[in-house]
């Protein structure tokens, strides 16, 4: 059956400014010139590693801006905005120690960490070792600043607990993502620095691997279908998702499989690699306990991405634009919704290759790790900015530095550690921050992307009624 519905222009105009929801000009990665290198220092004695004294001097030239940082920086002007006006005093640091994994303080240049409960599995330390490749890159370059860390996957400050005229300030902590109902800061997620656990990669190998994978396959030759591979049994979305399994009944369009990450580890993780899942025309994305880190692999596959309406946003996902870089999934009727897309998808292949296209260039031109890098820079420089306090070592706090973490790990830890491991200092200051968004301009885009996804649920209504007449 061919679908026959008009993708239509996105613009918003508000005096004489106009908005366009359409590709932006590519940020190219800005350059890294060195002169110096970093390496390990690890000993050999069987006492506890201590950080080295002797690091190289850091040349001391001024550095130049880059190119502008991507639009999605703009969101975390609104992360921080609980506490523009109060500030932030170490009591309300310290209130959020309850939901913490671990605290970090930054002074010098230095990393002191006090850590409060393990996480699961390795992520505290890898997002620890990400901040501390931070300091590498910008070396004595972020002010000194006192934070609270969340490792687990749902953010955990409600929105309702502070609001009402004796309400109080909320507790600043930063996590992997938040919702419309939480105020948690959002940071880039552990597995950008390697997932061991699952042989999930440091994200700078992945995409390199993912730009081989969408190779193989045109997007014309790939089976013509939605494609997912996980966890069905961390949510309710996710087991109504296997309602959507072909039957000698119906078939849904969509090709799903259950991941068994304990048979897959024990056969060497051979059917798991991201880089081989880049041959289906579409590719669904649904959350599980939270958000998930299979968005960043999802969209980065050519593959239009179906992603079933979310709740949660990671550090870069509200940048994303329906129509343009996915297609989106109703959650209270998958199956139908699904196939539709994947129908419609199939009758406009110029189209739905624009939109995996579309997205997989997002992906390379905003989201290569000199952007997380920068993200974290700037987030974590506008989050000191706000501190009312001059930041101490905690009394239990222990200095950490790439030695702390990688030198006493092995196996894939150790692997990933190293391949992750800044090695030299950049020359050029991080990108330039764009500004804050103006709240009318923001509820202005909001309407409108409101807009294009009921538009698409107009299609598909019309599409399933014509079917039924």
């Amino acid at each position: 059956m061919v679908i026959h519905f008009p993708l239509q222009p996105i613009a918003i105009r508000e005096s004489s400014a106009e908005y366009i929801l359409v590709p932006k000009q590519c940020h190219k990665p800005h350059p890294k010139k060195t002169r110096i290198r970093y390496s390990l220092n690890c000993t050999t004695t069987n006492q506890a590693q201590t950080c080295p004294n002797n690091l190289p001097l850091v040349d001391q030239e001024p550095h130049s801006p880059s190119s502008m940082c991507p639009d999605y920086f703009s969101w975390m002007h609104e992360d921080l905005q609980p506490w523009k006006e109060t500030g932030i005093t170490m009591k309300m640091v310290e209130s959020a120690r309850r939901t913490a994994n671990f605290r970090l303080v930054i002074l010098n240049g230095k990393a002191f960490v006090e850590i409060y409960r393990r996480s699961y599995q390795t992520r505290h330390v890898f997002t620890l070792w990400g901040i501390l490749q931070l300091l590498k890159l910008y070396p004595k370059k972020l002010p000194d600043l006192d934070l609270m860390f969340n490792c687990d996957d749902n953010p955990v400050i409600m929105k309702d607990s502070y609001t009402g005229p004796n309400a109080t300030v909320p507790p600043p902590l930063f996590t992997y993502c938040a919702d419309d109902a939480t105020l948690d800061i959002v940071f880039p997620d552990w597995s950008f620095w390697g997932w061991p656990e699952i042989n999930i990669k440091p994200w700078e190998f992945l995409l390199e691997e993912l730009k081989e994978g969408n190779d193989k396959v045109k997007w014309t030759e790939r089976e013509p279908y939605a494609y997912w591979k996980g966890n069905f049994g961390v949510l309710k979305t996710r087991q109504d998702l296997l309602k959507c399994k072909a039957t000698d009944k119906v078939d849904w369009n969509a090709r799903l499989y259950a991941q068994d990450w304990g048979a897959e580890r024990a056969r060497g993780y051979r059917k798991s690699n991201l880089a081989d899942q880049c041959n289906h025309r579409y590719k669904i994305y649904i959350e599980g306990k939270a958000w998930s880190v299979s968005d960043k692999y999802i969209l980065t596959c050519d593959s239009v991405t179906l992603i079933v309406k979310p709740r949660y946003y990671d550090h870069f996902t509200r940048g994303l634009v329906p129509m343009q870089h996915y297609w989106p999934i109703r959650d209270d009727d998958k199956c139908r919704s699904i196939k539709f897309a994947v129908e419609w998808g199939n009758s406009h292949t110029e189209k739905a290759k624009e939109i995996g296209q579309a997205a997989t260039n997002f992906m390379y031109e905003n989201m290569a790790m000199e952007y997380v890098y920068d993200y974290m820079f700037h987030l974590l420089n506008e989050y000191a900015k706000l501190l009312k306090y001059k930041p101490t070592k905690p009394i239990k706090a222990i200095e950490f530095c790439s030695e702390t973490l990688a030198c006493s790990a092995d196996g894939l830890v150790r692997k990933f550690m190293e391949d992750a491991m800044v090695t030299t200092p950049s020359d050029t200051m991080p990108c330039n921050m764009p500004s804050p968004m103006d709240p009318l301009t923001r509820i202005a885009v909001d309407k409108k992307i409101e807009e294009v996804v009921k538009q698409v649920e107009m299609w598909e209504k019309k599409y399933w009624d014509d079917l039924t007449k």
